[in-house]
């Protein structure tokens, strides 16, 4: 699974607060998540992470990068 830093992750189940959306803070070995609902923070395993996640959403400007975004370079 293809998870990069500013993705919404929609999981199985829902937070305390009634939120099931996250939006992906960090990626490594485990992921530092925040609570679209409420705010907090947590960091899962990968595996645990990966094996909760419903749905995928990846915002439009997510997955765009300066260098594409500027004219090509002269060298």
């Amino acid at each position: 699974m293809d998870i990069v830093p500013g993705d919404i992750l929609e999981m199985k189940k829902e937070h305390p607060c009634g939120s099931r959306r996250w939006t992906v803070l960090r990626v490594g070995m485990d992921f530092r998540l925040r609570c679209e609902g409420c705010g907090r923070e947590v960091m899962l395993p990968r595996k645990k992470a990966e094996k909760a996640v419903k749905k995928h959403i990846r915002p439009e400007s997510a997955g765009q990068t300066e260098h594409k975004e500027g004219s090509s370079h002269a060298i």
